[in-house]
């Protein structure tokens, strides 16, 4: 894994936990809205589809620079968009990157010719 494709993927795993939380503070304060006088929807909604935006871009990214499958691309979509989805693909691209490392400085140490 070159270089560009780490950070890509460093750069989704970064976003995908705070597009999360965001997601859920959004639903959290939606419910208030309802059942108190409390509107805090305005900046959440506005938060979260900033966080949402910045991470459907940096999928996009690392679709192209680590060359997944559809359904793999598919599945890193569909988890942003689910509560708690986030913090799946966070763990997932972490294992992922970690992988990738271990296999690269295998390579390079001639262990596995892969």
């Amino acid at each position: 894994m070159d270089i560009k494709t780490a950070s890509s993927l460093h750069r989704l795993r970064l976003v995908s936990a705070p597009e999360a939380v965001s997601f859920l503070l959004l639903l959290f304060c939606s419910v208030l809205k309802r059942t108190t006088d409390f509107n805090a929807v305005p900046v959440m909604g506005a938060v979260h589809g900033i966080l949402f935006v910045v991470y459907v871009l940096f999928w996009l990214d690392a679709w192209n620079k680590t060359k997944w499958s559809f359904g793999t691309a598919a599945l890193y979509f569909v988890l942003s968009v689910l509560p708690f989805g986030g913090f799946v693909a966070e763990r997932r691209l972490k294992r992922e990157a970690e992988a990738a490392v271990i296999a690269s400085r295998a390579r390079r140490e001639g262990v596995v010719n892969a």
